[in-house]
């Protein structure tokens, strides 16, 4: 004769197994998750130190985006691939600076700025700002449905120009990456005169449009 197993010895195994798998899934949401996410920030925005000579720059890239490093004439990009999704990265190029002047016209600085109204881009926002004692400009607006910051950096040698885009990922975190390591850009050559009145490099991140 076939022993069944009592009603209530089923119901409270399946009890038991329930709160486990609700206890455990409160500790990973609690414990695990945030710590986790503490440490995908952490290991994205870790700076790492990139130099070329060719184009005069010396700088530090998030490592989020330093993956890959792409060299072409005029040109270097640096990136992390992606199979399903566009590479956040970063473009930098340079020209010549044939006035030798160490800051941006009015009117150019004008035309920037107003770029957004004029050609009704969106989630344009532009700050004009140093960077390690350049005159520099940083440009956000959302190309492709994928948020971009172009950087524009003067100096009496060369223009410098980083175009930094988010990709296909955490948009917050990678523009974040973006800023953080444009800003660390050191352009090769003499010296720039600062503009008057223009503030260094604020050390709080500028709020990313919306």
């Amino acid at each position: 004769m076939k022993k069944h197993i009592p009603t209530q010895l089923v119901v409270g195994l399946g009890i038991l197994v329930i709160g486990s798998g609700i206890v455990g899934g409160e500790y990973l949401l609690v414990k695990w998750y945030p710590a986790h996410q503490a440490n995908v920030v952490s290991e994205t925005l870790k700076l790492i130190p990139y130099k070329d000579d060719g184009l005069g720059v010396d700088m530090q890239v998030a490592a989020g985006i330093d993956q890959k490093v792409d060299i072409s004439p005029g040109e270097v990009r640096i990136y992390s691939p992606r199979l399903f999704s566009t590479d956040p990265s970063i473009t930098l190029t340079s020209q010549p600076n044939p006035d030798q002047s160490s800051e941006f016209t009015p009117q150019i600085l004008a035309i920037w700025e107003t770029d957004g109204a004029t050609h009704s881009l969106p989630r344009y926002e532009f700050n004009h700002i140093q960077i390690n004692g350049r005159d520099a400009v940083l440009i956000w607006q959302s190309v492709n449905r994928h948020m971009v910051l172009t950087t524009r950096i003067i100096s009496p040698d060369r223009i410098i120009e980083a175009k930094c885009t988010a990709g296909g990922g955490d948009e917050n975190l990678y523009m974040q990456a973006c800023e953080d390591s444009v800003k660390t850009i050191k352009v090769a050559g003499p010296p720039s005169q600062p503009p008057e009145g223009l503030e260094a490099t604020p050390s709080s991140p500028v709020s990313l449009p919306h």
